[in-house]
């Protein structure tokens, strides 16, 4: 990573005027003349280049403009790097700069950076970051009025323990008044080595709940003072517990005692997750249990008695699978401590099958085993302490239980998004018992905004969904489904837009009244998208609307691949077929084009996705099709080589998600080599 730190030249923060004198403005001066031959400083972003991803093709886009080689380098950085100023321009945080091509051109390109600021290079996988050049005293020490410096001693002591000098300055920002915004980090960084004295902890929990009233947990530095709490036996402790509420679990878990073991209980029982893990700890240590696997069998009863959702029975699986892993792990010698991980996985495997275990909880663990298996098996000879022909054994027992075990079941529809996206590549085939679970989640009203989206998609897309579908959502559209919801990145389209497609596919009278709330001016995050419902019961008009789009010039979020599935049901072809014909058409530009050939390679699942991902199953084995494909043409099967071949599973085989096995590996591979005679599309 490269990190810009140094020299305050301008002065303390508070000092520094906005305007043309501020630091993005010096910045931004500087950032253009960084331009030359084969690398391009894309320009300072706006909100529509949020992510990595967005400024990747914001760059294709330029190069495609301007005639730039796609081979040039180029450095952007995007809307989530810019928080790192304040409105008024002053940098309130280093500046990570993101980057594309060849990292030694960037390097140089970019150099120290500008006056008064330092680069950091964060190397070949890495960001580069950008801050001021600050000045300390003899010690070490900042101004205690140069935030920037101040904020880069902090970050200097996350890496290492203060010495006594740094300590001593660390008390002495909380010796007089307090600004308890400007505290947290002292705060912190006292109390992460805990070395916040009972008398600053009383001087500071009145200001912080006077300050924080209703909403505690917004100071930065609530985590640690509640810590200091804890550690000192403070008389209002378990009041600023209860007003903190279940995001204390993590702090009460250092903690145990009958008391936080009731707590921590009653925010599990409510169907609070985060506390479960915590939950767990706190049972076993007050308990005196030495088998984890007892202990979370009686939390899983406690859960299932008070109708607990399958979620939270799979976070407390994932917190009984780190207690034994962790047991394991003390118990082994150094040496040993490296196979974790694979002991991990194997334990998700074997307590699939442990009949010690209630059925919802060897559920959770089938779940989180199933693509585990395989990596298990590879893996047999290499776990410490366990024999070879045990580990094959419960994978056996395992594969043979699965089925039963996960029939009827789904994946965590309210988690992290790229986590449905990470297991897209297991529902190319719908099996019944997928296609009933996915029309139960529709039919339950608890079931949000995400996971409509992504069982709808699968249902629709595969030709499973009905009119019980779409009547299930119908009272649910105006109230929720209107809402914007960001699907660039995933696998699905927003739910209004697959709801709309469903109904006019069907005919059915509720399509006039969603076709009219689409044509309305407002809300305006509907414009961009509002066009890819004409796939739903296409006609060439709306197919020549789509067309005259995707030829404008204006930013693509799904209309070419829209147009391509629709053409392709007009004309009753093979997706690929029709775009394949585009390849060198005026108009149509070439990178989105790319995607958009192997995203259609299974017209029954396509992949939305804003852009290839290079860390999915699902891209790399379309990919793979489409450079086989003997329908297509050669420029065709070029574009899908070359696609495959970028594919992280021959460049950061690590970052591939499900990790593959080395069997995976070794196929892909040889997949590649077999091709070396013919060349990727330039």
């Amino acid at each position: 990573m490269v990190v810009l730190v140094g020299l305050n030249t301008m002065g303390p923060d508070k000092n520094r005027s906005a305007g043309q004198h501020s630091d993005l403005s010096r910045i931004k001066a500087w950032w253009r003349t960084l331009g030359g031959e084969r690398f391009v400083a894309l320009p300072p972003p706006t909100r529509g280049r949020y992510t990595q991803s967005d400024g990747h093709e914001d760059a294709a886009e330029l190069f495609a403009t301007r005639g730039v080689p796609d081979t040039a380098s180029f450095a952007y950085w995007h809307w989530q790097s810019h928080a790192a100023f304040d409105r008024s321009g002053a940098l309130r945080d280093a500046l990570y700069l993101h980057w594309g091509g060849d990292h030694a051109t960037v390097a140089a390109r970019l150099g120290q950076g500008p006056p008064g600021y330092r680069i950091v290079d964060g190397g070949p996988r890495g960001a580069f970051r950008l801050d001021r050049i600050t000045t300390t005293d003899p010690d070490g020490l900042p101004d205690p009025q140069d935030e920037a410096g101040v904020r880069q001693f902090l970050h200097r002591l996350d890496a290492s323990p203060p010495a006594a000098a740094e300590e001593r300055w660390l008390h002495d920002r909380l010796a007089g008044p307090v600004e308890l915004s400007g505290a947290a980090g002292f705060v912190t960084a006292l109390e992460l080595r805990q070395a916040l004295t009972q008398q600053e902890t009383s001087r500071l929990l009145p200001a912080w709940r006077e300050e924080y009233a209703g909403r505690l947990t917004e100071w930065p530095a609530w985590a640690a003072l509640l810590n200091a709490l804890l550690r000192h036996a403070h008389e209002e402790v378990w009041d600023t517990v209860a007003g903190v509420g279940h995001r204390a679990s993590d702090v009460l878990r250092a903690f145990p005692s009958p008391r936080s073991l009731d707590v921590l209980r009653g925010w599990a029982l409510a169907d609070h997750r985060a506390a479960i893990p915590a939950w767990l700890d706190v049972h076993r240590a007050v308990h005196g249990s030495g088998d984890a696997v007892r202990s979370a069998g009686g939390l899983a009863a406690e859960l299932t008695a008070h109708d607990a959702p399958e979620t939270s029975l799979s976070s407390l699986f994932t917190a009984l699978s780190a207690a034994v892993t962790k047991d394991w792990r003390a118990a082994r010698p150094a040496a040993d401590r490296g196979a974790a991980p694979a002991f991990a996985a194997l334990t998700a495997v074997r307590l699939a099958t442990d009949d010690d275990l209630p059925r919802p909880l060897r559920v959770a663990a089938a779940r989180a085993a199933y693509d585990q298996a395989a990596h298990v098996r590879e893996q047999a000879a290499l776990h410490p302490g366990i024999a070879e022909a045990e580990v094959l054994a419960a994978v056996d027992r395992y594969e043979a239980a699965r089925d039963d075990l996960l029939a009827g079941t789904g994946p965590d529809l309210t988690g992290y998004e790229g986590g449905l996206g990470d297991l897209y590549h297991r529902y190319r085939t719908l099996a019944p018992a997928d296609v009933r679970w996915l029309r139960a989640q529709l039919a339950d009203p608890s079931t949000g905004v995400q996971g409509i989206a992504f069982c709808l998609e699968l249902l629709h897309s595969h030709g499973e969904a009905t009119p019980t579908e779409l009547e299930a959502l119908l009272p649910r559209w105006k109230k929720e489904l209107t809402k914007q919801y960001r699907t660039t990145y995933t696998e699905w389209r927003h739910p209004l837009v697959t709801l709309t497609c469903l109904a006019l596919d069907l005919d059915h009278p509720a399509a006039a009244d969603l076709l009219a709330w689409w044509m309305k001016p407002k809300p305006l995050w509907k414009d961009p998208v509002r066009l890819l419902t004409h796939l739903g019961a296409p006609d060439e008009t709306k197919a020549a609307e789509l067309w005259d789009f995707v030829v404008s010039g204006a930013h693509d979020t799904g209309h070419l691949m829209t147009w391509v599935l629709l053409r392709a049901r007009l004309d009753g072809t093979h997706p690929l077929l029709v775009a394949e014909r585009l390849i060198g058409q005026r108009g149509v530009r070439e990178y989105v084009l790319h995607r958009v050939l192997v995203g259609v390679a299974d017209p029954s699942q396509p992949l939305w996705h804003y852009a290839v991902d290079p860390r999915s199953h699902s891209w790399l084995r379309r990919a793979q099709e489409v450079a086989d494909d003997p329908r297509l043409t050669d420029a065709a099967r070029a574009i899908g080589l070359k696609t495959a071949r970028e594919h992280y599973a021959f460049r950061y085989p690590d970052q591939v998600r499900p990790a593959l096995t080395d069997g995976q590996l070794a196929a892909a591979r040889a997949w590649s080599e077999a091709r070396a005679d013919r060349t990727a599309v330039d």
